[in-house]
């Protein structure tokens, strides 16, 4: 009950901070199927495997495309590296280029329990590489991550905190909660709440509604579609996002056939 009327307390509060704007920075995601959209889980993949992750995104009102190459690799069974590399393309109709590239170590020290949840956390960076409409000159910082499965579906929540390379921007804060709920063995239904406070912001301003499917083609390779809403300022901007993920090396199950012989 407490903790209701407090996420309730949260979301009030959103809706009255004052409206302010900046370009969409991108930052360090998940690689599916390790996450909802933003929303990272405490799942990584296993020793010596790799996630590739290739996506694109339209946003409208500002209206501009995205295209993003990911990767993560299990360091141990409990242990990632991961990376991100966004393209931004038409930003106010001509501003096109790179965003700073992301990289990050994501460590579960908590495996979920029978009542409580994983735990791991986030140290991460982005190297000064991007055009200066896209950049923050490089930035530093972390967050902790909570998942916990209930039946069909597993939610996570995601805290962050960012301190951009640019003196003249302000911390980033961010935060996210998500779920994927198992509609059938190879597919899932999304959703997510993300809000931040930007580089460009003194308060939070921006908060988004994602939802979406996920769909498995085969055991390694992933298919999510989503679409997201701008909640706090209530104006018709919208996001479509598609994704594809492959998880290698592609392990090739062996099949046994067994025939029956007829006696003569």
């Amino acid at each position: 009950m407490k903790s209701s009327i407090s996420f309730v307390f949260f979301l009030i509060c959103i809706f009255f901070v004052e409206i302010a704007h900046g370009f969409d920075i991108k930052g360090l995601q998940p690689v599916g199927p390790y996450g909802v959209f933003s929303t990272f889980s405490t799942d990584s993949p296993p020793k010596g495997k790799s996630a590739i992750g290739v996506g694109a995104e339209k946003s409208r009102a500002p209206d501009f495309y995205r295209y993003m190459f990911q990767y993560s690799y299990g360091i141990t069974n409990n242990m990632e590296f991961i990376t991100a590399v966004p393209y931004v393309d038409r930003w106010q109709n001509t501003e096109t280029g790179f965003e700073d590239i992301a990289l990050g170590i994501k460590h579960r020290f908590i495996d979920e329990g029978k009542y409580g949840p994983s735990v791991a956390y986030i140290v991460k960076a982005s190297v000064p590489s991007g055009k200066d409409e896209f950049s923050t000159d490089g930035s530093a910082g972390g967050g902790l991550i909570l998942s916990k499965r209930v039946g069909p579906v597993s939610g996570h929540v995601n805290i962050f905190y960012e301190r951009p390379g640019n003196g003249r921007l302000n911390d980033e804060k961010s935060f996210a909660a998500g779920f994927d709920f198992s509609a059938t063995h190879s597919s899932k239904i999304l959703g997510e709440i993300y809000g931040r406070s930007s580089h460009y912001a003194s308060g939070i301003d921006q908060i988004e509604g994602r939802f979406g499917y996920r769909f498995a083609t085969t055991d390694y390779l992933f298919t999510t579609i989503g679409i997201g809403f701008d909640l706090k300022n209530r104006s018709p901007e919208y996001r479509l996002m598609l994704s594809i993920a492959v998880l290698l090396p592609v392990e090739k199950k062996t099949i046994r056939k067994v025939y029956d012989e007829e006696e003569k």
